[in-house]
């Protein structure tokens, strides 16, 4: 059985090395074979790739939609060593992704990306909120009052 996909109006997904744009109405349909196939929704390009982790999924986005996959992995070693030197936190989630890639499960290495991208957003909310905090200490808080 093949994969059922379901397009609004005007939506696009690419199929091999297409780009397959819906028209004006909601159509279904069914893609049979072996070629991969990438939702709009999960498409990253490179002006969006703007986080380490997003980086990360552009690498394996083209690894998993282009005809040479090995042509990115270089590229996605260096980005994944540089992530992890920074954020040693995200070691576990890279080390999915890569596991994926190494068995070649490409689309499952595509998933595993998303998830380090809403880790990684965890972890700047993470940071961000935590300065903010600092920041609106009331004045009669004991560190304020201590002159730190």
């Amino acid at each position: 059985m093949g994969l059922k996909v379901e397009l609004k109006a005007g939506e696009r997904f690419i199929l091999g090395g297409c780009i397959v744009t819906n028209d004006n109405q909601r159509i279904r349909l069914l893609v049979e074979g072996e070629a991969p196939i990438l939702r709009e929704k999960d498409i990253i390009t490179a002006e969006e790739a703007n986080t380490p982790a997003k980086r990360i999924y552009l690498a394996v986005e083209l690894m998993y939609i282009g005809r040479n996959p090995n042509w990115y992995h270089e590229a996605y070693f260096i980005l994944m060593r540089d992530l992890v030197r920074a954020a040693p936190s995200t070691w576990p989630h890279v080390i999915t992704v890569s596991n994926h890639i190494l068995a070649g499960q490409m689309y499952k290495a595509l998933k595993s990306a998303k998830a380090l991208i809403a880790y990684e957003e965890e972890l700047i909310d993470h940071a961000t909120r935590g300065t903010n905090l600092l920041c609106q200490w009331p004045e009669s808080s004991p560190r304020v009052a201590n002159g730190e």
